[in-house]
C-alpha cells in the first residue's frame, strides 16, 4: 500500500509540472477510471456495510 502511495504522489506532482498546452488523455483517462472505481467499491462496502444491498 505505501508502494502504491508513493507512485500515486509522484504521479500527481509529475502531473502538475506537465506541460500546458498539451493534455495527455491517456493519464486523464486512467486517474479518472480509477476514481470511479474506487468510489464504486466504496459504495458497494458502504452499502455491505450498512445492510442496504
Amino acid at each position: 500500500m505505501r508502494r502504491f502511495a508513493m507512485k500515486a504522489l509522484f504521479t500527481a506532482l509529475a502531473f502538475r509540472r506537465a506541460e500546458k498546452e498539451r493534455v495527455d488523455w491517456d493519464r486523464n483517462i486512467l486517474i479518472f477510471s480509477t476514481v470511479v472505481t474506487v468510489g464504486l467499491v466504496a459504495l458497494y462496502v458502504y452499502g455491505k456495510a450498512t445492510s442496504r444491498w
